[in-house]
């Protein structure tokens, strides 16, 4: 299957699937640039994908995986593939991979996780059949224990080892607490989430002769987003033309950024997805062009629409859902995310304003202390990776952090608020 050209999807989309009908239904029926379509709102987005009856898809749901992509246990989100547009997606992918380091009779350990309706495992595993060079896989799985992990590695003498930063770090310290290290393993591929410095110093630990690269920059939702560059900065990525369109919007305008080095939020169109459209769909995390080659750019962290605490995604409405439910007495006047790392974990702070005036019960500490045991338990509620990543050693458990409506961060321009913060280093 190819790469639609971008008038016939939209053509296809606003014909078969009743969102963009909606969607599109002021647009004049010949419109076919990108700049002349709407951002897709996730809300909406995924309020209309609900299975069995989705008015999203473009035609029944009749061949095709779906798999869960990551939203809560109350309300998950899933999204769904045909074999055609697998195919294309994990060749794609599997392209990429030598962009990555991945060279001909490399043995590679596949520790993403499977299961559940989760599409990582198996994504990269057929991504790395579908690479265009001979390659050796090792399918383990990250939920495998170190303890079985470590031998296998060992045994089968791997020389690249994939997963998310959370599992190479768990495998690492697991390796350095035995006084021994990995010198077979040439090359750790991360993805999911980012990488910081001070997991990269665990890492070099564990795996001295080890390079470290991203595997790519994908997601089940949004689909193909960024191929590898090749050198120092992991954050680097170029658009995976001709299968994707990456644009880069203005916070404030949505108009297209077109100039190197100006942040903002990355929108991705697919070329090659028909049953599950997915056209000017916010791919969650900010970006900025690089000016170093034709579609490069580097990501910068997680906009408003979700965030990532270690390996727990989290979407921004489903948070500020559970503080609703939570605050029955309507105490609660405004939520903000804050995302910040220390000792080595990341942790998620929500940060609560109340209404002005010291007086009433937000200004009662009990209250005040009840309230945010009753938020922090809803959160995990409808969220349980995040517990369980807390017991795992992970993540820090999730904090309240009190402010008035005046201390939230608000866009300089707009004045609007920031829902998410990450105020973790991106160096």
């Amino acid at each position: 299957m190819s790469a639609l050209q971008l008038s016939d999807l939209i053509r296809f989309a606003r014909h078969n699937s009743p969102f963009y009908r909606d969607l599109y239904a002021s647009l004049p029926p010949d419109t076919a640039r990108l700049t002349d379509l709407p951002v897709v709102d996730q809300e909406d987005f995924w309020a209309a994908n609900a299975l069995p009856d989705s008015r999203l898809l473009t035609g029944p749901l009749s061949e095709a995986t779906v798999y869960k992509t990551g939203g809560t246990t109350g309300s998950p989100k899933f999204s769904v593939y045909t074999r055609d547009e697998w195919r294309v997606f994990v060749t794609a992918f599997g392209q990429g991979l030598v962009d990555a380091g991945l060279r001909p009779g490399h043995r590679v350990a596949d520790l993403f996780y499977a299961g559940e309706l989760y599409a990582s495992f198996l994504f990269v595993l057929d991504s790395l059949a579908h690479a265009p060079v001979d390659n050796v896989r090792l399918p383990i799985g990250g939920a495998a224990p170190p303890a079985s992990t470590l031998p296998t590695l060992r045994d089968l003498a791997a020389q690249v080892v994939a997963g998310t930063p959370t599992t190479l770090c768990r495998l690492a310290e697991r390796v350095a607490a035995s006084g021994e290290r990995l010198d077979r393993v040439e090359l750790l591929l991360f993805g999911g989430e980012a990488l910081f410095a001070d997991q990269r110093r665990l890492l070099a630990t564990a795996f001295p002769r080890a390079e470290v690269h991203s595997i790519g920059y994908a997601s089940v939702d949004a689909g193909l987003l960024g191929r590898p560059v090749p050198g120092t900065d992991a954050r680097v990525h170029r658009a995976f033309t001709p299968y994707s369109v990456v644009e880069i919007l203005d916070d404030t305008t949505g108009e297209p950024i077109t100039e190197p080095g100006r942040p903002g939020r990355v929108v991705v169109t697919s070329l090659f997805r028909r049953l599950m459209p997915i056209i000017r769909y916010p791919a969650g995390d900010r970006a900025e062009w690089t000016g170093t080659g034709p579609g490069h750019f580097r990501l910068l962290g997680r906009a408003e629409e979700g965030v990532r605490v270690g390996p727990v995604a989290l979407h921004t409405q489903d948070v500020q859902d559970a503080v609703a439910a939570a605050d029955t007495a309507g105490l609660v006047v405004g939520t903000q995310l804050v995302v910040r790392r220390w000792d080595g974990r990341d942790g998620l702070v929500l940060r609560l304003a109340t209404a002005p005036g010291d007086a009433g019960p937000a200004a009662d500490p009990g209250v005040r202390e009840a309230l945010a045991k009753a938020v922090v338990a809803e959160v995990e509620s409808i969220r349980p990776l995040y517990p369980d990543s807390v017991r795992a050693g992970f993540v820090h458990p999730p904090a309240v952090e009190w402010a008035r409506h005046r201390d939230l961060a608000v866009n300089p321009r707009s004045g609007k608020l920031i829902r998410v913060l990450d105020e973790r280093p991106t160096a």
